[in-house]
């Protein structure tokens, strides 16, 4: 019999997860070419660093640590007084792509990731093309 693993325990789990986020937020407040997207953002990171991991835990087949302490995701519906367009999505999703390729993760597990943001980034949109 095959078990089929989580995008959770295929990533590595808590740690892993940690570190993506991490370098996620450092690429976004590093680099020029996410400024749109680093103005969608406090000051201080630490917030939104902890809501994205404890979003992603869960999101990854892991744990549910978001729900408990900030109720449903409601994703889109938390995002809609942001203005995502296609810059803003296109810069979320290369900055996780790079965050991806610097944390080591590889294919086939960083191609199904990629298509399951890119899904997400997608529906996130609240701006016309």
């Amino acid at each position: 019999m095959n078990e089929q693993k989580t995008l959770f325990e295929l990533i590595g789990g808590i740690d892993r997860i940690r570190e993506l986020v991490d370098r996620f937020y450092d690429l976004m407040d590093l680099n020029v070419e996410y400024t749109e997207l680093r103005n969608m953002h406090p000051v201080d990171l630490s917030n939104s660093r902890e809501k994205l991991f404890l979003f992603l835990s869960g999101w990854m087949g892991g744990p549910d640590l978001y729900s408990p302490k900030h109720g449903h995701p409601m994703l889109r519906a938390r995002h809609l007084s942001f203005p995502i367009g296609d810059l803003a999505r296109n810069q979320w999703t290369d900055c996780m792509f790079r965050a991806m390729e610097d944390v080591g993760i590889i294919n086939p597990l960083k191609d199904q990731l990629k298509a399951s943001f890119i899904h997400t980034a997608n529906w996130m949109k609240n701006l016309p093309a």
